[in-house]
């Protein structure tokens, strides 16, 4: 029953001892098996416990910071305002880019006043048109955006400006909307302190960056190592703040950009809001 080497000579006891020794490896080997088998399904069970978990935290977050959001309706205003690591605003595009944004909306109309450099640059929207005041008055976007030179006298200057930033503003968002975006794109967003926290995937951190560069339709500036994150503050239950950070190196007419910029978007003013916007400029909205 218990075969062993023909040369080795075993009494009856010492075969009946070596049978109940093997019997014992055997049955403890399969109580190791039951143990491991036990441990490997519960360590399953937790993980898909915590994902679901994480998941639901997750969607719970977003809810909130929509909900939000929507508490905003469409009457309030805001300053937006873009810092790069190191000092600046804006990046590798500090010109065009930098300086601060305050913005009204009220009924579908949005009114903005950006400071770009030393300059400032008056623009209104509704809906999908637009206007933007340029040295020779108001002009709808389209005009603005197809103007050579300055816009019909000289080169450049405040008009090469006007013209860049009305691009710009032909795919313009205001809070509420850009809002509502961020959280589509926002991963792993859960409550972080007095804010709702999340992180940015490559691709959509890429377009964040490339926003605003080149013509429309043409190629996007190259981005590497490309990373970023946001967060959403609300005050009585409304959206109160926002801010998120991209990061990455930007390729841009062969030349390579660091960049590290942070966009914060203060909201105040909520249902009192008042626009004031000229007549010439309504006349290029009509």
């Amino acid at each position: 029953m218990f075969p062993v080497p023909s040369s080795e000579k075993i009494s009856p006891n010492q075969a009946v001892l070596r049978g109940f020794h093997v019997t014992a490896e055997a049955c403890q080997g399969s109580t190791n098996l039951q143990r491991n088998a036990k441990t490997m399904k519960t360590t399953i069970l937790l993980g898909g416990v915590l994902l679901c978990a994480t998941s639901l935290i997750a969607a719970d977050a977003a809810s909130d910071v929509k909900a939000a959001a929507k508490k905003l309706s469409n009457n309030y205003s805001w300053k937006s305002t873009s810092e790069s690591a190191g000092g600046g605003g804006g990046g590798g595009n500090r010109n065009r880019m930098g300086g601060p944004t305050e913005g009204k909306t009220d009924a579908g109309v949005t009114q903005l006043s950006m400071t770009r450099g030393e300059n400032t640059v008056e623009a209104v929207l509704k809906g999908e048109k637009g206007a933007i005041k340029t040295e020779e008055g108001w002009k709808s976007l389209s005009e603005a955006a197809a103007a050579g030179g300055d816009g019909g006298g000289g080169g450049g200057g405040r008009g090469g400006a006007a013209r860049f930033t009305a691009r710009t503003l032909q795919s313009y968002k205001a809070p509420a909307a850009e809002v509502e975006d961020l959280i589509g794109k926002a991963k792993d967003l859960k409550k972080d302190g007095d804010a709702y926290a999340g992180t940015l995937g490559a691709e959509d951190v890429k377009a964040l960056m490339s926003r605003g560069f080149g013509r429309p339709g043409s190629n996007a500036p190259e981005v590497a190592d490309a990373k970023g994150s946001v967060k959403f503050w609300t005050k009585d239950g409304a959206l109160s703040k926002y801010q998120y950070n991209v990061q990455g190196k930007m390729t841009f007419n062969n030349n390579d950009v660091e960049i590290n910029r942070t966009t914060t978007v203060e909201i105040k003013d909520v249902g009192t809001t008042k626009l004031n916007v000229p007549e010439e400029a309504k006349k290029k909205l009509s």
